[in-house]
């Protein structure tokens, strides 16, 4: 896994509150290409029955960058990742959070999945930025789980 000095650093960060109910999350942290970033920021999360939903998709793209959750320490210390995946896990969990519709969060997981690394970076940082950060995740919901988007 190849981490540029020239891009934000990132961390994801694992802990188990029980058996079975284990919570992801994503920080940024503090680097010289984000000198606004002063302390460890929690960027997003996601914990229980909609963790355990898309579990498969995040576990297998942080396979593919070297990462291995059943291995981090369970303490919320964490394993650096790069920016890429970085903002597809943060965008995912953001979006899956609030949702309840099996359906839906697979065909949220499935768009986000095939977002390139701009699109993610412009829908979360709308996200993370905007006054009304429900409403630009509300909208990327709908575009993502309407029948007549494909």
């Amino acid at each position: 896994m190849a981490i540029s000095r020239t891009q934000p650093k990132y961390e994801l960060r694992a802990r188990r509150h029980g058996p079975g109910d284990t919570e992801l999350e994503i920080w940024q942290l503090p680097s010289p290409t984000t000198p606004q970033v002063t302390a460890p920021i929690r960027v997003a999360g996601l914990r229980g029955r909609n963790l355990e939903l898309v579990e498969h998709r995040v576990l297998k793209k942080l396979k593919e960058v070297g990462v291995r959750v059943d291995i981090l320490p369970m303490d919320g210390m964490g394993s650096r990742i790069a920016e890429e995946t970085a903002l597809n896990l943060a965008l995912l969990f953001r979006t899956l959070a609030p949702m309840r519709s099996r359906d839906a969060m697979r065909m949220v997981a499935e768009g986000i999945d095939q977002m390139s690394r701009e699109e993610a970076a412009y829908w979360l940082g709308m996200a993370v930025h905007r006054k009304n950060p429900r409403r630009v995740l509300t909208a990327l919901r709908v575009l993502m789980t309407d029948p007549k988007r494909k």
